[in-house]
C-alpha cells in the first residue's frame, strides 16, 4: 500500500502549535489552588487523607520467617502495637510524610475495645477471602483536600467481632459471604452514622468537625474520642529524637500542642469540655508478647484501657505523651438526634473565637467551592443519579490517596534496635530482588482496606478518572512509578507489595496517552518523562518475557489471578512453556501506544522520528508472530473455532492449545491504532521506511490498512484483521458468551467444565459469574466468569478506533443472533453503557448494589453507592472489595462526554 500525503493544509513538517492551552481566567476557587498546587510539596497538599485504612497485615509490617503478613500482625495485635511503615486510622488525615496523624474513636459502651480502625476477615478467616466487615463511605472531596466528608456507620450493639469470624469459617465457596448485616446489629437502623467533615481555611489551618446521627428508635450512649499521634520513628534505632503532645490546661480553649523536629509547632484545639487523655504510641510487649516490661509506662492502648477498661493509670496523669485523644462522653443520644465536636488544627495559637462564626463560614465557603468545582467537572447534561455517582466516584479516588512507605532494603535487614530478621527472610523470602525501592510518597491506592498497597496497572487505571480533576497528580502517579526509587535497574515496573517482581499488563503507555489528552495536549515534558523510563521497561519485556526472542510472549500472572487452568505466575513443570495470547496481545498494545506517543513527540522534535520506526517495526514482527512461531508453525488462533488461544509447548516443542474461551482470546483486539494522515509528509523519514517495509517485507505489511478520510488518507495498525475481527466479535457479542447486561465477562458463559493435565497434574475451569470457588490467589478475586472494568473500557477503546476507521462498511449482530445490525462504534457505546448503567436504578435498585443491604429501601442505604472491584457476569452485583473506587471510578470517566479529538491527530 502507498503511503500519500496528508491532505491537512499548511502541513510542511514545521514544529506545530502546542495543543489547546486554557488561557481563561480558573473555572473556580479550587481550580485556582490546583493552579498553585502542581506537585506534593504545595502547601495546599500538606494535609490530606493520606492516613491508611489499614496497617496491620500488610506486607510492610510483616517481619516473620514464613511470609504470612495476615498472622504476623493481625487486628488484635492493632490496638497494642506499634507500627512500623505508617499509622491508620478512621476517617483520618495525616501531613504528607505521615509524621502526624489525626482520627476519631469510637465506644458505644458495648464493645471490648474502641473502635479506632477498620475490621475485616484475613485471608485465611473469610470463605472468599480477605474481606473488611464494615459500613463506610467517601462522601465528597476536592483535589487539595480543602474540603472533604467521610462516614462510619458504627453499631449500637456490640460489634460481633467474633460471630463475622466464627460464622464465616463455617461456610464454603459455594455460599455467601456473612456480613455486618447478617448479624442483626443493624436492624431497625440501630446505629450511629458518624461523618468527619475537613476544611481548610488555608494550608496550614484546618476546621474539623465530628458529627454523630443517632437513626435508631432508641437513645443510646456514645463516646467520641477524636485522636492526634505521632508516628513512631524512634524506636527502632535510626533517629532518638521524640516529638512530643503536651496538653495546655490554660489554654482558652482545650489543646493540645504538637511539637516535631520536621514539622514544627503544631496546635489542636477542641471545643467544649472534653477531658483530654495521653499515652505513647509504643508497643505494650508485656500484654502482647509477655515480656518483663515496657519501654514506657503508658503504651499504645493506654486510652483505649483508660475508657474500655476504666484504669485511670493506664494514661499520663501529666498529659503528656505521642498519642491524645479529646474525650467527649453522651450518656444518651436521643432518636433522631446528632452530637457535634469541632476542631481545629493550625500553627497559631487557639483562642475563644476560633470556633465561632469564623469557622461556620469556612464550612460553607468550602463546601460550596466543592459545588462549584464539581458543576465545571461533570458535565451538566448528566442526570441527577449520574452525577451524584460520579462525583461519589471522585470522592472515593480522592479519599483513597494513602501514604505508601516501604524501603525494602530497610525491611529485609532490619532495624538496630530491632531483633534481627530470621536467615530465611534473607535467603529468597519475599521482594528480595527489590532492595533498590524505597517509597515515602502519596499513591493512589485501589482500596482503603483490602488493598491498601498500589498495583502498577491499577495506578495507571486510576490516573484517567483523576486527571479530570487533578492532571497534576495523575500525572505524578505515572512519573513515580517509573523513578528509580520504584522501577527495577533491570526496567521492570513493580507490581504489587506481596510480590514486586510478578508482572502486570503494560498499560502505562495508554494511561500516559489518555492523561496527556485529558490535559489538553499540552504538556510533552510529562510525555518525554515516561516515554523515556518505558523505553527501558519495554526492552525488560522484550528480554524477559519472550524466551526464545520469537515475539511471543510468556508474560505469567498478568493480574488476571485463576483466569486460566492453572495459576500462571507459578512455574511450570521442567522443559514446559507457556505462550500466551494475552502476553503477546499486551506486548502489541503496549507497541502502539509507544508508537503513539512518539508521533506526537516527533511534532516537536525529529529526532525521535526513529522510536516511531522501531515501535512500527517492533509491532508488525509481534503480529506476524501471532499467525506462527516455533518450529510446528502453529498459531495461537484457531481457525475452526475462531478465537485466540493461549499454547502450552511440551519440552519436545509440541505444542497444546489450551481451548479455553476467556478474556485472553478477546485482548488481541486492543491491537490496533490509528497513524494520522499527516505523517507521510511531516515525517518524510518514517514514511520512507514504511515504504521500504512495503517493497521488501511485504509479509509483513499485512497489519496495515488505509482508507481516505477528507483530511487525507490514514492509516490502521491491527493485529486482528477484519475477518479475524468479524469472527472474535460474534463471539464477544453472543449473550450466551461473553456478553452480559453489564458488560463482557472475563470468561464465556458456555464454558462447561474443562480439564486438563499439565506436566501430569489435572487442572480444570468452568465458568463462575460471581464469587471465586477456588483459593487460587487467595479465593477474593475471580477472573472466571465476572465483569472486570477496566479491561472492558479498554475492549471500548479500541473497538472505538477500530470503528473510527472501518466506519459504516463494518457492521456486526449486535447481539449476535438478533438480527441488529450496529458498527463498531455503536458496539463500544454498548459496552460503556453497560457498565454505566451498573450504577443506574432499576424498579429503584442499582444492579451493582445486588442483594446487599445497600439494594435496601431505605434511603439511609441507597444514598451510598459502592465501586465493587468486580461485578456478576449474570446480575451485575458488585462483588471483591465493595469499597473500592480505584479502577471503578472509571465509570466517571465513562459518564463525562468523550473528549474531541485533536486537529493534529485527524
Amino acid at each position: 500500500m502507498e503511503v500519500v500525503s496528508s491532505a491537512v493544509p499548511g502541513a510542511s513538517g514545521a514544529t506545530p502549535p502546542p495543543g489547546p492551552q486554557d488561557t481563561t481566567a480558573p473555572r473556580s476557587a479550587e481550580h485556582a489552588r490546583l493552579a498553585e498546587s502542581g506537585d506534593m510539596g504545595a502547601p495546599w497538599r500538606t494535609w490530606g487523607p493520606y492516613l491508611a485504612g489499614r496497617q496491620w497485615g500488610t506486607v510492610r509490617e510483616d517481619y516473620s520467617a514464613d511470609g504470612d503478613a495476615w498472622a504476623s500482625f493481625p487486628f488484635d495485635h492493632a490496638v497494642a502495637r506499634t507500627y512500623r511503615w505508617g499509622e491508620d486510622g478512621l476517617g483520618g488525615i495525616c501531613d504528607r510524610y505521615g509524621f502526624l496523624n489525626i482520627g476519631v474513636a469510637l465506644w458505644n459502651g458495648k464493645d471490648p475495645v474502641l473502635k479506632e480502625r477498620l475490621f475485616g476477615l484475613t485471608n485465611g478467616e473469610g470463605n472468599h477471602g480477605e474481606d473488611a466487615k464494615e459500613h463506610w463511605w467517601a462522601i465528597d472531596g476536592t483535589p487539595t483536600h480543602s474540603w472533604m466528608q467521610w462516614l462510619y456507620r458504627y453499631p449500637q450493639a456490640e460489634y460481633p467481632y467474633a460471630q463475622l469470624r466464627e460464622e464465616n469459617a463455617k461456610r464454603s465457596r459455594l455460599e455467601r459471604e456473612y456480613e455486618l448485616s447478617d448479624t442483626g446489629v443493624l436492624d431497625e437502623d440501630r446505629f450511629f452514622d458518624v461523618q468527619l467533615t475537613y476544611a481548610k481555611a488555608s494550608p496550614d489551618d484546618v476546621c474539623i468537625t465530628v458529627t454523630a446521627t443517632n437513626h435508631g428508635p432508641e437513645a443510646a450512649p456514645l463516646h467520641l474520642l477524636p485522636q492526634v499521634w505521632f508516628r513512631n520513628t524512634w524506636s527502632w534505632g535510626l533517629d532518638d529524637r521524640k516529638p512530643t503532645l503536651t496538653f495546655t490546661p490554660d489554654a482558652d480553649v482545650p489543646t493540645v500542642v504538637a511539637e516535631h523536629g520536621y514539622l514544627g509547632r503544631w496546635v489542636l484545639a477542641a471545643d467544649g469540655e472534653p477531658e483530654v487523655l495521653a499515652c505513647d504510641n509504643e508497643t505494650n510487649a508485656v500484654a502482647l508478647f509477655g515480656a518483663e516490661r515496657n519501654s514506657t509506662e503508658y503504651p499504645k492502648d493506654g486510652i483505649n484501657r483508660r475508657v474500655v477498661g476504666e484504669d485511670k493509670s493506664a494514661v499520663n496523669p501529666d498529659v503528656t505523651g505521642t498519642k491524645a485523644a479529646f474525650w467527649y462522653q453522651w450518656d444518651s443520644v436521643e432518636p433522631g438526634q446528632t452530637v457535634t465536636v469541632k476542631l481545629r488544627l493550625r500553627q497559631q495559637e487557639s483562642d475563644a473565637r476560633m470556633f465561632g462564626a469564623e469557622f461556620d463560614e469556612v464550612l460553607g465557603q468550602r463546601k460550596t467551592e466543592a459545588d462549584d468545582f464539581y458543576a465545571s467537572v461533570i458535565h451538566p447534561g448528566l442526570s441527577d443519579d449520574d452525577r451524584h455517582v460520579a462525583r461519589r466516584a471522585y470522592a472515593g479516588l480522592l479519599w483513597t490517596k494513602q501514604l505508601y512507605r516501604f524501603d525494602v532494603a530497610r525491611w529485609l535487614d532490619g532495624d538496630p534496635d530491632a531483633p534481627a530478621p530470621e536467615g530465611r527472610r534473607q535467603r529468597g523470602r519475599r521482594n528480595t530482588g527489590w532492595r533498590h525501592l524505597a517509597l515515602a510518597d502519596v499513591i493512589s491506592m485501589p482500596d482503603e482496606w483490602e488493598y491498601p498497597w498500589f498495583a502498577a496497572w491499577d495506578t495507571a487505571f486510576h490516573t484517567i478518572p483523576l486527571a479530570h480533576v487533578d492532571s497534576d497528580f495523575a500525572k505524578e502517579q505515572l512519573v513515580l512509578m517509573c523513578r528509580e526509587w520504584a522501577m527495577h535497574p533491570n526496567g521492570q515496573l513493580p507490581a504489587y507489595e506481596w510480590a514486586f517482581g510478578d508482572v502486570n499488563p503494560p498499560v502505562h503507555a495508554w494511561a500516559a496517552w489518555h492523561v496527556y489528552r485529558i490535559d489538553g495536549y499540552r504538556d510533552q515534558q510529562f510525555l518525554i518523562r515516561v516515554f523515556t523510563k518505558l523505553l527501558m521497561n519495554f526492552s525488560w519485556w522484550v528480554n524477559r518475557k519472550d524466551a526464545d526472542g520469537s515475539n511471543v510472549f510468556e508474560g505469567g500472572f498478568l493480574g488476571m489471578d485463576n483466569i486460566a487452568l492453572f495459576d500462571r505466575s507459578a512455574p511450570l513443570p521442567p522443559g514446559y512453556r507457556l505462550e500466551q495470547s494475552d502476553a503477546t496481545s499486551w506486548m502489541a498494545f503496549y507497541c502502539q501506544q509507544m508508537l503513539k506517543i512518539a508521533l506526537e513527540l516527533s511534532q516537536f522534535d525529529k529526532a525521535w522520528d526513529g522510536t516511531v520506526t522501531k515501535f512500527f517495526e517492533h509491532f508488525l514482527s509481534i503480529a506476524e508472530a501471532m499467525n506462527a512461531f516455533g518450529s510446528h508453525e502453529v498459531s495461537l488462533w484457531d481457525d475452526d473455532d475462531g478465537f485466540f488461544y493461549d499454547v502450552l509447548v511440551a519440552p519436545d516443542g509440541s505444542p497444546e492449545p489450551l481451548r479455553v474461551r476467556s478474556m485472553v482470546g478477546l485482548l488481541p483486539i486492543l491491537g490496533a491504532t490509528e497513524i494520522p494522515a499527516w505523517v507521510s509528509e511531516r515525517l518524510p523519514d518514517v514514511a520512507d521506511r514504511v515504504r521500504w517495509l512495503q517493497k521488501r517485507r511485504p509479509e509483513l505489511m499485512g497489519p496495515l490498512t488505509s482508507r481516505r478520510a477528507p483530511e487525507g488518507r490514514k492509516m490502521l495498525l491491527s493485529l486482528v484483521d477484519r475477518t479475524r475481527l468479524e469472527r472474535i466479535v460474534q463471539r464477544m457479542f453472543d449473550e450466551a458468551e461473553f456478553l452480559s447486561p453489564f458488560g463482557i465477562r472475563s470468561l464465556s458463559k458456555s464454558t462447561g467444565q474443562v480439564f486438563a493435565n499439565v506436566g501430569g497434574r489435572d487442572v480444570s475451569i468452568e465458568y463462575e459469574p460471581g464469587e471465586s470457588r477456588t483459593g487460587l490467589f487467595g479465593g477474593n478475586s475471580n477472573w472466571r466468569g465476572p465483569v472486570w472494568f477496566p479491561v472492558n473500557v479498554l475492549l471500548a477503546d479500541k473497538l472505538r478506533t477500530l470503528g473510527r476507521h472501518y466506519g459504516d462498511s463494518f457492521t456486526i449482530e449486535l447481539p449476535t443472533g438478533s438480527g441488529n445490525r450496529c458498527t463498531l462504534v455503536d458496539a463500544a457505546d454498548l459496552i460503556d453503557n453497560s457498565l454505566t448503567a451498573l450504577f443506574r436504578s432499576v424498579d429503584g435498585k442499582r444492579p451493582a448494589d445486588g442483594d446487599r443491604i445497600e439494594a435496601s429501601d431505605s434511603p439511609l442505604w441507597r444514598e451510598h453507592p459502592t465501586f465493587s472491584e468486580f461485578f456478576d457476569g449474570d446480575t451485575g452485583e458488585g462483588l471483591g472489595a465493595t469499597h473500592q473506587t480505584g479502577w471503578t471510578a472509571l465509570v466517571a470517566h465513562l459518564l463525562n462526554p468523550r473528549l474531541p479529538p485533536d486537529p493534529r491527530w485527524m
